[in-house]
């Protein structure tokens, strides 16, 4: 629809689109910020593209770990594509506005990755902790079956349970203000437009973070402390060293995921004052994992730096185990 507005049931106005603003406060020169997060975006999508290409070439790396790495890769990919390019449209092009249906649609992917992401962190907090306590039985436990069984159960569990996310938002009214002083649909950024109650998407957006990500936290470090736990048991300096050293990048990145999930929720709360601090970690928890994930697992994991170097032609000397 070309209109802003557009008459229904005869006498109402509704929204047609709406207008995302970008970073509040700063609207006049926050085109600057185009620069380093489109170098985190390119960073983000060359660096998991190398790891998903890397672990399908190296037939050593095909192994239930490195496909949940593999599987985590093309979240962190999706969730940055969800919203990357909308923002540096708006830097770059100010295309600023978005069709209701298209900010429902990002609404729903950016919930959908989210939890997604959370849920494969669970799922490597699973296999490091098989991994570690029960080394004799990983083998039989943690299988391929094993990964595409999980997978699956947490694409059906995120897409099932985001659905009422975007379907709620659809049924509010909007029929005043458009404008949303973010860079992106966020749950709470819509539906504090509409004209009628939102009770009901509050109290659903929190019964789902809680459910999702509170109990994937929960678990996973419970996982974690069982790990130590048994780590701690270990009579050898050198085997609690190469056990820990095996979980090191899994714990690296679940502590910073889950530390900035904190941050940015307990921002919200200074929105008020400082509005374009819960905005900017937004945006840039969705980034900087993305990028952050894939040379985490570069650095501290050697079989992973030595099929880059295969890949890439550094290493073609190197012997095959």
């Amino acid at each position: 629809m070309d209109t802003t507005l557009s008459i229904t049931n005869g006498s109402r106005f509704q929204v047609s689109e709406f207008v995302l603003m970008g970073f509040p406060g700063i609207h006049s020169w926050q085109h600057w910020l185009s620069l380093p997060l489109a170098l985190l975006y390119l960073s983000a999508l060359g660096a998991n593209l190398l790891i998903l290409i890397t672990i399908h070439h190296e037939s050593t790396l095909h192994e239930p770990m490195y496909y949940l790495l593999g599987i985590l890769a093309v979240v962190d990919i999706g969730l940055a594509t969800t919203i990357m390019p909308k923002i540096l449209a708006i830097f770059w092009f100010n295309a600023k506005t978005i069709s209701l249906t298209e900010c429902f649609a990002q609404l729903y992917a950016i919930n959908c990755f989210m939890g997604m992401e959370s849920g494969i962190f669970l799922c490597m907090a699973m296999d490091r902790y098989v991994a570690i306590c029960y080394p004799l039985q990983y083998s039989s436990i943690v299988t391929e079956t094993f990964v595409i069984k999980v997978t699956l159960s947490m694409m059906l569990r995120n897409g099932l349970l985001t659905i009422p996310v975007p379907v709620l938002a659809a049924q509010r009214h909007y029929c005043s203000r458009n404008e949303i002083d973010h860079c992106l649909c966020s749950n709470l950024g819509v539906t504090s437009l509409a004209c009628d109650n939102i009770t009901i998407n509050r109290f659903y957006h929190l019964a789902l973070a809680w459910f999702v990500v509170g109990s994937d936290m929960g678990l996973v470090f419970a996982s974690y402390m069982l790990i130590i736990r048994s780590v701690l048991r270990l009579n050898s300096a050198e085997a609690t060293s190469k056990a820990l050293s095996t979980c090191s990048s899994h714990l690296t990145l679940i502590l910073f995921f889950y530390t900035a999930v904190i941050v940015v929720s307990v921002t919200h709360l200074a929105g008020r004052q400082i509005p374009i601090i819960p905005v900017l970690l937004n945006v840039l928890h969705s980034v900087i994992p993305p990028a952050l994930n894939p040379m985490v697992y570069a650095l501290r994991t050697q079989e992973l730096r030595v099929g880059f170097q295969r890949l890439i032609g550094l290493g073609q000397k190197m012997p095959r185990k």
